[in-house]
């Protein structure tokens, strides 16, 4: 079949039918802010297996995510990395000695500290008996730390784990370009004069153009945003749709920030610096404002644009995860169990950004769930379009059908459910740490709200995903 993405909304084939399969109920930005009410739920069932280790969240916290280029601009990755680090101490005090494993994730690596786990550990205070490492899964990076984590506890092979990530987007690394690199090693091994200056004399001006960290998917050279604006077109996802759920977004989250629900953020004082206290990418605007902006990928007829994509970031989180009797032991209350999980990949090109909606059924089947016994979603919001087009593809019986192999659709998740705290359109994205968020937002509105089921998913560059539940720790 034609793939999905290869033509502009208007020139689908009318055999996809996409465009009129594809409708959503309107994001009237009024109705959606309201507060939401305390979920009402039924005692259920607990996900607990038998012979399978519990394992719990003790807590977690995070830097405030920041804009890249201010305030933590002349910072290291592993600086930030070590602050998560010291606040989940101070927040938890956990005995150093105790955790067993070390693991963060990180995307843009700093070649200096390529294991920014170790070097986070060691400047935090950690021993250096305790092992770290660091992972990559593009924006699931952090996923993949703490699901690392929990297969370690639950193999037995561990009983603590600190589980993290970082990113530090306002330096990334700029190399020099191939021929300059080669060039380079080539007179570091040349014995004497004559080689050199034969090296030397192959030198040209274009040498000297840096080679910037690759902003495209490396199989298809398209770039993130290219795709989100072919993918809203693909399912009829309107411009004005999108700046009303960005607008939602950030909105809750600043409704949050004020009200002091974004309870998982530790100060941190930036060395020579003022101490940083909050998030600094909530910015509401209005409607009007928004429509202002030029489309930022595809010109000039594009839907997707600054205001309604997640910015650029830098922050750290962290996550103190056990074994339920060891936390127990300690004395602690813990505030969730981390159950099921699922990885998912589909094709890179034409389905980027879809994880969550292949994610979601495998593994609410895997727990025995049904999307309405889910209280608090948390996804990953990395466009305003990406979301909204996940939202119909879950909510089509033909999608399923027809992409998914599958008889019926998942369902719509409710928006009265749905990132109620603000998402990463607002609150920010440093690529390797927002995972933790995810699972800390959901943990912590399931003790505000009273729901018991809580489920995280997040798309990622590859064309992969990730969903896991999350379980309300019992009062």
């Amino acid at each position: 079949m034609t793939t999905i993405l290869a033509y502009p909304f208007k020139n689908l084939p009318t055999t996809s039918k996409w465009a009129l399969r594809f409708a959503i109920r309107p994001l009237s930005c009024s109705s959606q802010l309201r507060a939401a009410p305390a979920v009402q739920t039924k005692t259920k069932k607990t996900l607990a297996k038998p012979n399978i280790r519990n394992v719990v969240v003790v807590d977690g916290v995070r830097t405030p995510f920041l804009l890249s280029g201010t305030s933590y601009k002349d910072l290291m990755p592993h600086d930030l990395a070590r602050a998560a680090l010291t606040g989940l101490l101070h927040r938890t005090s956990v005995p150093k000695e105790v955790v067993d494993y070390i693991i963060f994730g990180t995307v843009i690596q700093e070649v200096k500290t390529s294991n920014v786990a170790r070097e986070a550990a060691l400047g935090a205070g950690f021993s250096d008996k305790t092992p770290a490492h660091t992972v990559t899964m593009a924006c699931i990076s952090a996923n993949q730390a703490m699901t690392t984590g929990v297969g370690l506890i639950a193999s037995g092979q561990c009983d603590v784990i600190v589980a993290g990530g970082v990113e530090l987007m306002s330096d990334v690394p700029i190399r020099h370009s191939r021929k300059m690199r080669k060039l380079m090693l080539d007179l570091n091994k040349a014995k004497s004069m004559g080689q050199r200056l034969s090296l030397i004399s192959k030198f040209r001006l274009n040498f000297l153009a840096p080679e910037l960290p690759a902003v495209a998917e490396f199989s298809t050279s398209e770039t993130m945003g290219h795709s989100a604006d072919r993918l809203a077109a693909a399912f009829a996802v309107s411009r004005l749709e999108q700046d009303e759920y960005a607008l939602r977004s950030h909105s809750l989250a600043k409704k949050a920030q004020d009200e002091g629900l974004l309870s998982d953020i530790v100060p941190f004082k930036v060395p020579g610096k003022d101490t940083v206290t909050k998030d600094n990418g909530i910015r509401p605007s209005s409607l009007e404002q928004m429509a202002k902006l030029k489309p930022a990928f595809i010109k000039p007829y594009g839907t997707v644009t600054a205001a309604n994509s997640s910015f650029l970031t830098d922050g750290a989180s962290a996550i103190l995860i056990m074994a339920e009797e060891k936390a127990l032991a300690m004395g602690y209350k813990p505030k969730a169990y981390l159950r099921d999980f699922m990885y998912v990949s589909q094709d890179p090109k034409d389905q980027l950004l879809l994880g969550p909606t292949y994610a979601t059924p495998k593994v609410l089947e895997k727990a025995g769930l049904t999307m309405n016994d889910i209280d608090a979603f948390e996804f990953h919001e990395a466009f305003s379009g990406q979301i909204l087009a996940n939202f119909k593809a879950m909510d089509s019986d033909w999608f399923a059908e027809n992409y998914m192999g599958r008889k019926t659709k998942v369902g719509l998740p409710p928006l009265e459910k749905f990132n109620n705290w603000g998402g990463s359109l607002s609150l920010g994205h440093p690529f390797g740490a927002t995972g933790c968020r995810l699972v800390m937002a959901a943990a912590n509105r399931l003790r505000k709200e009273g729901g018991q089921y809580g489920l995280v998913a997040a798309c990622a560059a590859g064309g992969q995903g990730h969903a896991m539940i999350v379980e309300a720790y019992p009062k």
